[in-house]
């Protein structure tokens, strides 16, 4: 099982920066192949921000595209979001995402979220 814990958000002005992290605690057996991070804005469905895989494939929103840069460190089993010049519509509840095999079956982990709002 892989336990997924972020870290990063609060309250940013338009046009700022912020970087979430997520670190997953996984065991030996465990092999994260996808990690990336989804966001829900209040009324909203989840949707996707940006995902990265093992070798640094990486796909994103097009509303995030040049602004947001995600990236990884297989070593540390962590997952990192750095976003910039942030727009009022980027306020969600950002989540963290693993997709994992363990023993040869599939899984999939969520963080509890974190709160970015972006308002001046």
């Amino acid at each position: 099982q892989v336990e997924l814990v972020e870290s990063g958000g609060g309250l940013v002005q338009p046009g700022g920066s912020l970087r979430l992290s997520c670190v997953a605690s996984a065991s030996t057996s465990t092999t994260i192949s996808v990690m990336g991070w989804y966001r829900q804005a209040p009324g909203k469905e989840r949707d996707l921000v940006a995902i990265i895989n093992r070798v640094g494939d990486t796909k994103y929103a097009d509303s995030v595209k040049g602004r947001f840069t995600v990236s990884r460190d297989n070593a540390k089993d962590a997952v990192y979001l750095h976003m910039s010049i942030l727009k009022p519509e980027d306020t969600a509840v950002y989540f963290c995402h693993a997709i994992y095999s363990d023993y040869g079956e599939s899984w999939d982990a969520w963080g509890q979220g974190t709160l970015v709002t972006v308002q001046g």
